[in-house]
């Protein structure tokens, strides 16, 4: 293959466009498709945006001496928001913060909405809402990369390339 073959070659890979999204990248993103990588930082983005408006807003203007369970409730929500906006930046990197949040969100569901929705009570209770929210899980379930969180946090394989 000549240098304008080689050229041409890397233009079509480099260059967006629908098709490539599917396509796993090896280049960028150690074989992870780059649709995953665009709905895993649009899901960061907005653990960002609405969980640190809520978190830090609390802290920040919160008077007086602190409940010592809820203070650890918020400053965890702040600390794992801030964490969230890295993920805008550093996707595969900050993988274990949208992790945390399948599993987090997933064990409420089971624990807490599903003996409510199987026993008729789940409507209209204080967990209704946030049942519902919660329920928005389904869509990161399916953009994780499930074999590369397979590959790199059970297997414990290194990664070749350090881009992302």
């Amino acid at each position: 293959m000549n240098t304008t073959e080689q050229a041409s070659q890397q233009q079509k890979q480099t260059k967006f466009s629908i098709k490539n999204i599917f396509v796993p990248d090896y280049e960028n993103y150690e074989g992870v498709r780059r649709i995953n990588i665009y709905v895993m930082r649009l899901f960061f983005a907005l653990m960002f945006v609405f969980v640190a408006t809520d978190s830090w807003t609390v802290i920040l203007n919160h008077e007086g001496a602190w409940d010592p369970t809820r203070a650890v409730a918020w400053c965890t929500w702040a600390a794992y928001s801030t964490l969230a906006l890295l993920g805008v930046f550093h996707t595969l990197r900050m993988l274990p913060i949208m992790l945390f949040m399948i599993f987090y969100k997933g064990l409420w569901l089971v624990v807490v909405a599903y003996p409510l929705w199987s026993a008729g009570t789940l409507e209209g209770s204080p967990a209704e809402e946030m049942a519902y929210m919660f329920s928005g899980i389904i869509i990161p379930i399916l953009f994780v990369p499930w074999k590369y969180v397979f590959k790199k946090y059970i297997l414990l394989e290194t990664k070749k390339n350090n881009r992302c």
